[in-house]
């Protein structure tokens, strides 16, 4: 193996051990109630939701092209990933319910056909 690829592979591990640890070090004060506030904190809460997000669009996009059927549990999923997130600001349990819709929709729809 060269050094080539030794030095960017650690390069780019202790970027990105940064990248996790400094942001929650240094920027997010908490409050007298234990609470974190400030800008850097509400960064970081969208980024979970972010996330989920992209992920569903990367991971549903080639289902989508390929069977244009499958939009409607996609959207489904979508919609109510980010309805629940906002009402609950839980991404574990907006993720769980976007994926159980799209199950449900996908299924149902399948029955109907």
């Amino acid at each position: 193996m060269s050094t080539d690829v030794v030095l960017v592979c650690l390069l780019v591990g202790v970027v990105n051990y940064l990248f996790r640890y400094l942001p929650l070090r240094i920027g997010a004060r908490r409050t007298s109630g234990g609470l974190k506030s400030g800008p850097l904190s509400r960064v970081l809460d969208s980024i979970g939701i972010a996330s989920i997000c992209a992920l569903l669009v990367v991971s549903g996009a080639p289902d989508v092209m390929r069977d244009p059927q499958r939009l409607l549990p996609s959207l489904a999923g979508f919609v109510l990933l980010t309805l629940i997130f906002w009402r609950t600001k839980s991404i574990i349990i907006a993720t769980l319910t976007g994926a159980v819709a799209y199950g449900l929709v996908f299924k149902v729809m399948l029955m109907a056909v």
